[in-house]
């Protein structure tokens, strides 16, 4: 399919505007979405129950965590394929516009958390405890719960834009470029994009990795194609942050269209759903809902948060600092979203066997998910030890920025073992339903250690104190995870 789409893309290319129909009606149409779809279900031969109950371990976790680290890899490179195509123009009050809308999107992402983990990881310990009813309810509150929040997100953002990009610090230059991209991305694009990772996570959490990462994947090698056609070819100078906030928008609506296909494929006895006559979850199961989906999500913002500082504390050193550590972030991104990829496959099967009562198979599937997670995470720290120049240069080729940013990255790369430890302790806490502690593991990784760390070695070692900052939090951090995982990890009932 990515093949199709690059060679249907070039032709389209070559051919100029007259070609956009001919590109549209292949990739954009509902026969072409549905037919991928059919093209899955015919292969895929093994149940939810199989993939729970029945397949080994080992193959049940390759199943979930594949496509979920292939979808994690591709919205990584997506998310870089806007502020990429931006930056061709050549022009900085353009890619400053797009860059101070990034914070504002993610927070979308984070709202999306809240119905979607919130809602997954309680679906699947419900399935583990045969209640497939209740599961059925959970999945529809969890996806109004989505569509409601991000409404409200994109109407709030409409009625305050002008407000909200001064306080973000758009200026006279970047203001056009910010409100066009925000318009886009948030106040059209806010439902779609929340209610495709909304449904990306239920889907998951029955067992359908292969499908919940497959509407990822689309949208995002959707959005990697249209960035340049609609920024380049269909419209005129001047309107390239246009093009690209409607290729962003365009691509997250076709993602959701892939999932509604997706929800109507898999019939009426779908455990995922939008019917209402089903009628509400229990109390119990609502405040379940919010009790792991609000860690998630404020989880999700604090890492944001953090990132956030950094930059602010890299930029009172000099531009060069700021466009080193900037890099640096980008490429330590690709081991850590490997890691939440096989988190995020990891998750169902962990509380479906947790609320099932199998612990053998429980544990079996947290010591694999661990130790390959642990193992990506010491191979990149060898590659970027090793190739640290040659990775930077995939991003600039200014010899003094390369040289300062291969520093910051072999010394950020260390804290990578210690990164995936952390979130990791984190999504085995929301598997379990433990949502109050994944809460505090969250806040006191970020805001107990990870910022406050930040501030101090800044005052104390100036530039390089930034960086070291990562790896000192993640210990103490890594400390906090195993001393909270010992104490409140659950407990079984002896074997008879």
């Amino acid at each position: 399919m990515v093949t199709r789409l690059i060679l249907c893309y070039d032709e389209s290319y070559k051919g100029g505007k007259h070609a956009l129909p001919h590109f549209s009606q292949q990739f954009c149409s509902t026969d072409f979405i549905e037919t991928q779809v059919y093209r899955m279900s015919k292969t895929q031969t093994l149940s939810q129950s199989d993939v729970f109950q029945d397949l080994p371990v080992s193959a049940a976790l390759r199943k979930m965590v594949i496509p979920a680290v292939t979808s994690q890899l591709i919205v990584l490179i997506y998310n870089m394929a806007d502020t990429f195509y931006v930056g061709q123009t050549n022009n900085p009050y353009m890619v400053a516009g797009t860059s101070l809308i990034l914070p504002v999107f993610n927070i979308t992402l984070c709202l999306a958390g809240l119905a979607g983990i919130g809602g997954g990881s309680l679906i699947s310990r419900l399935l583990g405890q045969l209640r497939t009813e209740e599961a059925r309810r959970v999945s529809t509150f969890s996806l109004y719960l989505g569509l409601f929040i991000a409404a409200l997100f994109a109407v709030g953002i409409a009625g305050f834009m002008g407000p909200i990009l001064q306080l973000l610090g758009a200026g006279e230059n970047t203001f056009p470029y910010a409100r066009q991209y925000a318009m886009c991305v948030i106040v059209l694009g806010g439902i779609p994009t929340v209610l495709s990772n909304v449904l990306s996570n239920l889907i998951r959490s029955i067992g359908l990795s292969r499908e919940a990462g497959a509407g990822i994947i689309l949208g995002g090698l959707l959005n990697i194609a249209l960035d340049p056609l609609f920024m380049f070819v269909l419209l005129p100078d001047g309107y390239e942050v246009l093009g690209a906030g409607i290729a962003t928008f365009l691509s997250n609506c076709v993602a959701f269209l892939f999932f509604l296909v997706v929800l109507l494929r898999m019939g009426q006895d779908s455990v995922i759903t939008f019917r209402l006559r089903d009628g509400l979850p229990s109390r119990a199961s609502i405040l379940a809902i919010f009790g792991v989906g609000i860690p998630s999500a404020a989880a999700s913002f604090l890492f944001d948060l953090d990132y956030v500082i950094l930059d602010k504390l890299m930029a009172s050193y000099h531009d060069l600092a700021l466009a080193a550590v900037g890099i640096v972030l980008k490429v330590e991104r690709f081991p850590l979203n490997v890691g939440i990829g096989i988190c995020q496959g990891m998750l169902p099967l962990v509380a479906y066997h947790y609320s099932a009562g199998n612990k053998s198979r429980m544990e079996h599937t947290i010591r694999l998910a661990r130790r390959l997670g642990l193992i990506i995470a010491g191979i990149s720290i060898i590659l970027y030890e090793l190739f640290a120049v040659q990775f930077v240069q995939l991003f600039i080729p200014d010899h003094q920025t390369v040289a300062l940013a291969s520093q910051f990255l072999r010394i950020r790369v260390l804290a990578t073992p210690l990164m995936f430890f952390s979130f990791f302790t984190v999504y085995l806490f929301q598997a379990f339903g433990k949502g109050r502690i994944s809460l505090f593991l969250g806040i006191t990784r970020w805001l107990g250690f990870n910022i406050p760390m930040l501030l101090i070695l800044n005052s104390l070692f100036g530039m390089f104190g930034l960086v070291w900052a990562q790896a000192t939090a993640d210990t103490l951090t890594v400390i906090l995870s195993l001393s909270v995982y010992h104490r409140y990890r659950p407990k079984f009932p002896p074997a008879p």
